[in-house]
């Protein structure tokens, strides 16, 4: 559940409802695909290149490369509420081109934004009410009135930092706490809600809230080295040394469908196991499928690859690779690291 109150649910729930069914709708169209053939271990060395600007809006297609589908295979394969089409065995995984409300804070944030500001306050003062306290502190306290008892996107207040500054020291990807509930700040309020069980909607009400205050964070599934766990059941990327967890980032694979591509029929899967990076691209990397194209990706089997995307909602949406925000994205290569040869365990 969301965890929000009760007072002027009817209202609310209307709006979120259409808003979700508009975001889930406008994934659904949008999503991306791996889709190169196939390259042996090592095929591919880096290459350099200039790196999106963070305050500006990230490359906006998702391309995931997963060869290791074969033609005609089909086995499907989380996060919120919905469908849409998957990236499975292609390698490279384009997801649409509209950027997501996580680019305007300088993160490819593929999440939906199926949840606008809402202007009706709860309990606001009416005119022929008298202040309580002094006559100076009316203004304040009909301000604060004025606010819904949950936070969505779209609001700019204190409240709003405090809660950025909490998600960022549990260790939920946040890059700037400046009381502003952009498409960043979505994306870790829906890697808190994965976390915690909750209803991913990117609504903080009473439940998320606690889940802050609880402090509620995924366990590693590893515990030494430098691992790069994906929990395909909660769409969670979790950046891992010696057991603890370092980063909890927002993540989309593959939703299990089947697509065609040149001909061929795949399935939008993401396999589980032990693997490995062996293939890693500086740069925005184009699918050999045409399915479109993926920033930074690093791959750890066949042609699934944990890459950037303009698009990562709260729900399974890839074609079998492992989408994150392009912010994200440039955090695993420019600060944590996670070079050829880290070990990606898929659980």
């Amino acid at each position: 559940m969301h965890g929000r109150p009760t007072h002027g649910v009817g209202k609310v729930v209307g709006k979120r409802v259409m808003g979700t069914l508009g975001a889930v709708a406008l994934t659904a169209g949008l999503l991306t695909a791996c889709g190169d053939d196939q390259e042996p271990p090592g095929s591919a060395a880096a290459t350099s290149s200039p790196t999106p600007d963070e305050n500006s809006p990230s490359p906006e297609s998702d391309a995931e490369e997963s060869a290791s589908a074969e033609p005609g295979a089909g086995e499907p394969s989380d996060e919120s509420s919905s469908d849409a089409t998957s990236d499975d065995g292609a390698e490279d995984e384009a997801d649409g081109s509209t950027p997501a409300p996580d680019d305007a804070e300088g993160e490819n944030g593929d999440s939906e934004n199926d949840a606008e500001p809402s202007d009706e306050g709860d309990g606001a003062a009416g005119a022929d009410q008298k202040p309580e306290g002094k006559d100076g502190d009316q203004g304040s306290k009909e301000k604060e009135q004025e606010q819904p008892d949950y936070i969505e996107y779209g609001e700019v207040s204190d409240r709003v930092g405090t809660l950025q500054q909490r998600l960022k020291d549990l260790g939920y990807f946040v890059t700037s706490v400046d009381d502003a509930y952009g498409g960043e700040t979505q994306q870790a309020i829906f890697a808190l809600q994965k976390a915690g069980g909750l209803y991913r909607d990117g609504v903080v009400g009473d439940a998320t809230q606690k889940a802050a205050s609880d402090g509620v964070v995924p366990r590693a599934q590893t515990s030494s080295g430098k691992v790069l766990e994906i929990d395909i059941d909660r769409q969670l990327v979790l950046a891992v040394e010696n057991g603890t967890v370092v980063k909890i980032i927002n993540a989309s694979s593959g939703n299990g469908e089947t697509y065609d591509a040149k001909g061929n029929t795949y399935t939008a899967y993401t396999p589980r196991g032990s693997f490995a990076v062996y293939r890693e691209v500086n740069q925005m990397h184009s699918s050999t499928l045409e399915l479109g194209d993926m920033w930074r990706p690093k791959f750890f089997t066949g042609g699934i690859a944990v890459h950037g995307s303009a698009s990562v909602p709260a729900f399974p949406a890839s074609h079998g690779c492992v989408r994150v925000s392009n912010s994200a994205m440039n955090w695993i290569w420019d600060t944590w690291g996670a070079p050829s040869g880290t070990p990606v365990v898929v659980y």
